[in-house]
């Protein structure tokens, strides 16, 4: 199982990643066979190749986050974090928290969005 703290510096390298516009690094994160949900209740995005389109395309979007609170660690296999994500071009704002559970090699094996209609402003 990963430490607390190579899951926390994870998230703060996903943050990053946004920062830089940085498709690449972001999907270099995660695991071969990973999932990723965002939101919570839509269908999932299934393995590297749907994640590096994932990520393509919201780097492509001009998406920024900036975190809301200090990054989470747990006792097991997760971590998450509170931020908000923008999207100028779009003129969105969207207040998340994501909580990602990391597989034996350190990588993230599933990536969980919670947010919902009242948490997107325009």
């Amino acid at each position: 199982m990963p430490s607390q703290d190579h899951m926390k510096q994870t998230l703060q390298r996903y943050v990053d990643g946004f920062a830089k516009g940085d498709a690449a690094a972001l999907a270099d994160l995660f695991a071969a066979d990973a999932v990723v949900v965002d939101p919570v209740g839509h269908p999932p995005v299934q393995g590297r190749p749907a994640i590096d389109e994932f990520y393509a395309n919201a780097v492509a979007a001009g998406t920024r986050l900036t975190l809301d609170t200090p990054i989470r660690g747990s006792h097991g296999d997760r971590a998450a974090m509170a931020f908000t994500v923008e999207v100028p071009g779009m003129n969105l704002r969207i207040r998340a928290i994501d909580v990602m559970t990391f597989d034996a090699d350190g990588k993230i094996s599933r990536m969980e969005a919670h947010w919902g209609p009242d948490d997107i402003e325009q």
